[in-house]
């Protein structure tokens, strides 16, 4: 259905790390439909976008019962993001008025392994298909997994986020 590839090239303490890790694979469970073609500006506003997920077919069963759930945890491959674009640190957002911070501590998606995430509005659920609000994923992006949003799992009532993230 879809091939996901990434080629890295590592030398001295990198291949002595990665040895010692496991090799995974990656495998879509489907893909967003979207009237949003490429990917927008980071100010864009995906709150009122409407899109499809539509789940492999041999699937459809494990979507039993996400109906009862409003928000769903939608996870996805960036397949647009330009891995050289990649930078160690970056200004959030890419605004430069933004301080420079490590790529971890962004959402920038030009990371290295570009994976997406955003807790949607589950809007419909009809066969292998899923009408969600706020999917910040353009059309043909593939789907990784799907998990039902749980409060008590899934917020944190003390978390703490540095000042320049409540900017827009």
């Amino acid at each position: 259905m879809f091939a996901l590839t990434q080629v890295v090239i590592m030398t001295g303490e990198d291949c002595k790390v990665a040895h010692k890790l496991p090799q995974m694979t990656v495998k879509p469970i489907g893909i967003v439909r979207s009237k949003i073609e490429r990917t927008p500006k980071p100010e864009y506003d995906w709150h009122g976008v409407v899109s499809e997920i539509v789940v492999s077919s041999h699937l459809s069963e494990a979507l039993d019962s996400l109906e009862l759930y409003s928000h769903i945890i939608v996870i996805y491959w960036l397949h647009q993001a330009d891995s050289s674009k990649m930078a160690l640190r970056v200004h959030p957002k890419g605004k430069r008025e933004l301080p420079l911070v490590g790529l971890f501590a962004s959402r920038s998606p030009y990371r290295p392994n570009p994976v997406g995430q955003k807790t949607v509005r589950l809007l419909k659920h009809r066969g292998n298909v899923l009408l969600v609000e706020g999917l910040d994923a353009v059309n043909g992006t593939p789907v990784i997994d799907i998990k039902p949003y749980i409060p008590g799992y899934d917020s944190v009532a003390d978390a703490t986020v540095p000042p320049w993230t409540q900017r827009r």
